[in-house]
């Protein structure tokens, strides 16, 4: 896997992840707090993973206040300078929402889309947003709505509490995805700034709007997340056009990434004889 320190349009440092190779190029949608190494898990041949650390991880420069709707900026830079024209996008927690983001921003370029226990918009109609979600994921982000000054402080001062893993969760973490502890570890070493980011940009308005998405989307979701409660995918469900909900009702938030590889086998299906698929355009980064 090669790493590039890229640029965005603003000349801020994006730094990328390339699997390289020939094949369909997916582009990996971290989770909060994460780094964006794609994930080793779903590493397969054929298929083009390519990534980056969001504003203030890992190689990224922070760029506070950032919304849904620049990430997808960003995105369509690295794209552009690794020479990548169309790719499908695949996203985990709130790198989920992100990956529904590009969607609806970058049309002619995201083929397909997949987001596992993915965030719903911030207020939408019909969801209670926080139904279900644990009590420290809760706190944290009532206190991310009430603005950046009270979230700083709620970071500083919160004990940490149970974020809502269920059994299954902790099965997943020691078995095949304990990868998640190796982008966990220094993404939280540079401190809390992105993760703050991060939440704050879960509960300010996208900048865009997921029911204008046309490609063809899939939402994982597992019955017993406390983290981003299943009722989030419920929701786009029902306003995403043709959105496709595989909700596991035994699954929490981490434990249904088991079923991740099968998302795959869905985007390879999802975009079969579209010659969007055919997504390199170019290698190497320039």
């Amino acid at each position: 896997m090669r790493e590039h320190d890229l640029r965005s349009a603003d000349g801020r440092t994006l730094h990328a992840y390339d699997t390289g190779g020939d094949g369909p190029a997916v582009f990996w949608h971290h989770g909060t707090p994460n780094i964006g190494t794609p994930p080793a898990p779903l590493l397969a041949p054929g298929l083009r993973f390519v990534s980056y650390d969001r504003p203030g991880y890992g190689g990224s420069d922070p760029h506070p206040g950032h919304t849904v709707a620049s990430v997808a900026g960003d995105v369509a830079a690295v794209a552009d300078a690794l020479g990548i024209e169309r790719f499908a996008v695949l996203g985990h927690s709130g790198g989920g929402t992100f990956a529904l983001g590009c969607a609806a921003l970058l049309p002619d370029r995201v083929t397909a889309a997949v987001s596992i226990a993915g965030l719903a918009p911030y207020g939408a109609d019909g969801l209670d947003w926080f139904a279900g979600m644990s009590p420290a994921g809760t706190a944290s982000l009532r206190a991310a709505a009430a603005g950046r000054t009270a979230k700083e402080h709620h970071t500083a001062t919160a004990e940490d509490g149970d974020p809502g893993f269920v059994p299954a969760d902790h099965a997943a973490l020691d078995g095949e995805w304990s990868w998640l502890i190796s982008v966990v570890r220094p993404a939280i070493a540079r401190g809390p700034g992105a993760l703050i980011d991060d939440d704050l940009s879960y509960v300010a308005p996208w900048g865009c709007d997921p029911t204008t998405i046309t490609a063809p989307v899939l939402l994982l979701h597992g019955g017993l997340d406390r983290i981003v409660p299943a009722g989030h995918g419920r929701w786009l469900a029902d306003h995403v056009p043709g959105a496709d909900l595989r909700l596991h009702p035994h699954d929490g938030h981490i434990s249904v990434l088991h079923h991740a590889a099968a998302a795959l086998d869905w985007l390879r299906t999802a975009v079969d004889g579209d010659a969007r698929w055919t997504a390199t355009v170019g290698r190497g980064a320039r």
